[in-house]
């Protein structure tokens, strides 16, 4: 996500504690929202696959994904 999206929602954030949003203004902040959490979400994913745990006894094992439970 570049650099002008994040200052947008940053901007609408600031104008929703002065004012009441118009409809189109909070359809727009929802819109950058999903996508800045979609952009956070594939990059801690990107960074969380580069991780390699060192056991004590020298063997090295990627993290493994959780698969999701209901409870």
């Amino acid at each position: 996500m570049d650099q002008k999206k994040i200052d947008r929602i940053n901007q609408l954030a600031k104008l929703a504690k002065e004012r009441e949003l118009t409809a189109e203004e909070q359809a727009e902040r929802t819109a950058l929202r999903v996508e800045y959490i979609a952009a956070f979400r594939g990059n801690l994913e990107v960074h969380l696959n580069s991780i390699t745990i060192q056991y004590p006894d020298g063997s090295k094992k990627k993290l493994e994904k959780k698969e999701k439970t209901l409870h």
